[in-house]
């Protein structure tokens, strides 16, 4: 017997809905996850992380951890500049398609950002690209990540911002909609399948208020950067 499926907007109303929507969602779309990212960034998706990855000021002997990892991108950009590192994510099917690439030497982990599997004060630097969006609770997986950051570590963040403007947003949003439920029906002939991007975007604090919520966890130095115009963004902190 097939259990119903619960509405999107429905299921992301609680955190332990959300926590079970995303992590059927990207068991889902693992395969097309690298697909996805290069279209929903107008193929952009390679410059913004290396530019991340260019922030951390990376360098032989830094220990480093990539949370929502994905199959590995900036967790072997990373690897390459001599950084020892830990790329963990949720679902272990992107782990598998990770190690797949056979890249630059990483470890990969199942875990969740918001239950980190690492003693206080482990890393050099950590990173995540659209984690924190993703998670159930920002301000839980912060303090995770501060707790175990290095004194002095740091932390960047690359992700979509949420517009200020209502118009603007409402724009945006409509069209990732739109092409959300274009390449969901041709990806998966589920048109909801990427409707959850533009949900979890119109539910985000913006990039704003995720400053606030780094500083309120023990952050310091917080700025953040625009891309796109400000429709993406990339946040770096210091603890």
């Amino acid at each position: 017997m097939n259990t119903p499926r619960v509405p999107l907007r429905s299921a992301l109303d609680s955190a332990e809905g959300k926590s079970r929507y995303v992590r059927r969602l990207f068991s889902t779309i693992a395969d097309r996850y690298d697909l996805i990212t290069v279209l929903l960034s107008f193929g952009l998706d390679a410059r913004w992380k290396d530019r991340l990855v260019a922030l951390t000021g990376a360098s032989p002997g830094m220990q480093a951890l990539d949370l929502a990892c994905g199959t590995g991108d900036i967790a072997f950009a990373l690897s390459r500049r001599g950084a020892r590192i830990v790329g963990l994510d949720v679902t272990h099917r992107m782990l598998v398609l990770a190690i797949g690439k056979r890249g630059p030497a990483a470890a990969f982990v199942t875990g969740d950002m918001m239950a980190l599997p690492f003693p206080d004060d482990s890393f050099d630097v950590v990173t995540t690209g659209y984690g924190l969006r993703n998670v159930p609770d920002i301000a839980g997986s912060l303090a995770e990540i501060h707790r175990v950051l290095k004194p002095g570590g740091q932390l960047l963040s690359l992700d979509f911002n949420r517009p200020e403007q209502p118009l603007v947003r409402f724009v945006y949003l409509t069209y990732l909609t739109f092409v959300g439920s274009v390449l969901g029906f041709v990806l998966h002939r589920d048109p909801d399948t990427y409707r959850y991007i533009p949900e979890s975007i119109r539910r985000y604090p913006g990039a704003r208020r995720v400053v606030t919520l780094m500083q309120q966890r023990g952050f310091i130095d917080v700025a953040w950067q625009r891309l796109l115009g400000g429709f993406m963004a990339i946040h770096a902190a210091r603890k």
